[in-house]
Order: structure tokens, then C-alpha cells, then sequence
């Protein structure tokens, strides 16, 4: 058997020496064959003709090796970098958007809840109807007009009662061709106050008219035109027509009439709203007081506008509007429908009244 010494030689190679070069040999080859191997093309599935991208350095200067170069010997194309796709931004859901509804605008002259109101100045309001104050229940299919009389039918029948308003502007009135023309009531103006100077005036004819229209057989009731401006003041005019009335026995009532005066100006031009209102229900209490039915004058502009009926809805209304139909949506229970109106026995125009209450049997 031979020892480690007899493999001792001259060159110094040991078997562990050369056992190691052979293994660096080996692993260096291994290598050299894998790049060889990468380094070879390989046939693709189909062709692709992408032109090499040249990314050049922002200012000029050299430019950056394509993609294609970086890739060249692998199975990767530039189209296969592109994976940002692949993870797309997340999108809200898109929710239901609410429509806004359209707004309709109400048309006040046909929605049933307004009423025009035609100032004296030649003015025009649509003002909402109230929900708080009575409204009348008249049927105006049912109005007739038969020789400028106006007439209300119920089933029939006439219930109706056709009047006349008269001052002294009538002058002489042939009350008993008034009755026979068909006039079933008459209110007579007992007087007023002066709107400038505030006097108080009886109406020069008022005395003859009623003794007259009463021994005619006509219906009589009164009204005074006030320029009252405290509650004091009304109270007075009130007084004066209760003196005035005496004896006579009545069956209409006895009416306030407070108007605005057109072309001039007036004591009462200043007053409020509320102190209109005042006025008039102290007017009318001291009348009420006194044993006598009331009624609170006045036209769609006075009624609505310049006094409060909310807190007058004890009164009855005497409606001033010349038209064949009156549009006063409230209670009321007489309407002077005429300005002009033709009655045999008195000289030139009259206003026209009808009733819709028998007052005197009220």
C-alpha cells in the first residue's frame, strides 16, 4: 500500500488542488453556456413590428437605450411592461340624481284662491281669499235681470227683494210710481259729515223722503256717509241718525258708509286700517245698541283693503259693484249692482239695489 508522500511530484498539483480547478472549470462553462443560451433568438408566435421607442433626455443630450434592446434574447415585448391596465381606478358608484321639481306657478285669476281688486286709481291686485271669513253661497246662475231689475230665483221662486238708494241728488222721488214700478225697498241717505270741514249736515230731503217712501208702502232703511276720524266721532254721527229717525219705524237696516274721496284730498285720508276698523264698529255698536239692524257699505277695495272685516263678521255687507255678476267672495247679504239705473218716478239715474235677505221680516 502506498502513503500521501508517494503523490508528492515536482508541479505541486495535489488532488485537492486539482479537484477544485476542474470545479471552477465546470461552473465557468455553465455560465458562458447560459448566456450563450439567452443570447440566441427565439421564433415567436406571430409577428410583431413594434419600432424601437427612443426616450431622449428632457433638453436634448443622449438618449436612453429602447425597449426593445433591453429585451432582445427574452420572450417580453414592450406591450407586456403595460400593467398599470391592469388595475383600473376605482370609480364611485353612480348614485340616482334627485330632480328637482319644477315649481308651478299658481295663476291667481284661476286657481280659485285669489280675487282681483281694482283700485280707484286705476290699479290692479290679485289678493288671496281669506279661509278664516264666511263666504257667501249664492248660486249667480240664478240671477235674472227683467227690466233692469235684478232678480234672485231659488227652485222657482223669487227670493229676492230689488231697492234704490236716494239722497237728495234724486231730488223730488214719486214714491208711489217707484212702488209701482217694482221697487220693493228704498235706502235713504239721513246725511253725512263734511270730508274738508267735518261738520255734520242732515240730508235737506231726508225728512220728506222717508215720511213719503213709508206712506208709499216701500220697505225703508238709511244710511249716513262718515268722515268720522276717532271712534268719538262715530259714535256722534251714530247718535245723529238715531235723533234723526224719531218716531219712524224702519224695517232695513241702517247702513255706515265711509268711501275714499277721488280728486281732493280728505279728513280721513291719514287714518290706518285699524283705525278705520275702529270707527266703524263704533258706528255701528251704537246703531246695533239702539235696537236697529246694521249693515257695513262699501266696495271690494274698501272692504278688503281699508278696513278689517275679520273683526266686523257681526255685520251684514252692502256690496258696491256695477256689474252683472258680483266677484265679492265673502258673506254679504245686499248689492248695489247698478250706477245708472232707470226708475220710473225718479229724474235721472238712481242706483240699483238688490237684497238677498227680506230685512223686513229679519
Amino acid at each position: 500500500m502506498r502513503m500521501p508522500e508517494d503523490f508528492d511530484d515536482q508541479s505541486g498539483l495535489t488532488p485537492t488542488v486539482v479537484t477544485s480547478i476542474v470545479a471552477v472549470s465546470i461552473f465557468v462553462a455553465a455560465i458562458l453556456m447560459m448566456v450563450l443560451f439567452m443570447n440566441t433568438p427565439r421564433p415567436v408566435s406571430g409577428p410583431r413590428q413594434n419600432p424601437p421607442i427612443q426616450a431622449t433626455v428632457a433638453g436634448g443630450g443622449a438618449s436612453r437605450p429602447d425597449i426593445e434592446e433591453l429585451l432582445q434574447g427574452s420572450g417580453l415585448h414592450p406591450e407586456d411592461l403595460d400593467f398599470w391596465d391592469m388595475y383600473p381606478e376605482p370609480t364611485s358608484t353612480p348614485q340616482p340624481t334627485a330632480t328637482p321639481e319644477a315649481v308651478v306657478e299658481e295663476d291667481p285669476s284661476t286657481d280659485g284662491k285669489h280675487t282681483l281688486v281694482q283700485y280707484s286709481d286705476g290699479r290692479e291686485e290679485w289678493v288671496r281669499i281669506s279661509p278664516y271669513l264666511p263666504k257667501h253661497e249664492y248660486d249667480f246662475t240664478k240671477l235674472v235681470c227683467q227690466s233692469n231689475l235684478m232678480k234672485y230665483f231659488e227652485d222657482g221662486r223669487k227670493t229676492s227683494y230689488v231697492g234704490v238708494d236716494i239722497s237728495k241728488f234724486q231730488d223730488y222721488v214719486d214714491f208711489v210710481k217707484v212702488k209701482k214700478a217694482g221697487i220693493e225697498f228704498v235706502m235713504l241717505r239721513v246725511g253725512a259729515r263734511g270730508y274738508g270741514t267735518g261738520q255734520l249736515i242732515l240730508d235737506e230731503y231726508f225728512n220728506d223722503n222717508i215720511k213719503r217712501a213709508t206712506d208709499a208702502g216701500l220697505d225703508v232703511g238709511v244710511y249716513f256717509f262718515s268722515q268720522a276720524i276717532t271712534p268719538e266721532e262715530a259714535v256722534e254721527e251714530a247718535n245723529m241718525v238715531i235723533e234723526s229717525l224719531g218716531e219712524y219705524q224702519i224695517s232695513y237696516p241702517v247702513a255706515f258708509d265711509m268711501e275714499l274721496i277721488e280728486n281732493d284730498t280728505a279728513r280721513t285720508d291719514s287714518l290706518t286700517r285699524a283705525e278705520r276698523t275702529e270707527i266703524t264698529k263704533a258706528f255701528l255698536d251704537t246703531i246695533s245698541a239702539a235696537g236697529y239692524k246694521t249693515l257695513i257699505y262699501g266696495n271690494k277695495e274698501w272692504l278688503l283693503k281699508e278696513i278689517d272685516m275679520s273683526k266686523l263678521t257681526a255685520y251684514d255687507v252692502w256690496y258696491s259693484q256695477g256689474a252683472d255678476i258680483p266677484d265679492y267672495p265673502y258673506k254679504f247679504g245686499m248689492w248695489q249692482y247698478s250706477f245708472q239705473g232707470s226708475v220710473d218716478g225718479i229724474a235721472g239715474y238712481v242706483n240699483m239695489d238688490i237684497s238677498f235677505i227680506n230685512y223686513s221680516e229679519k
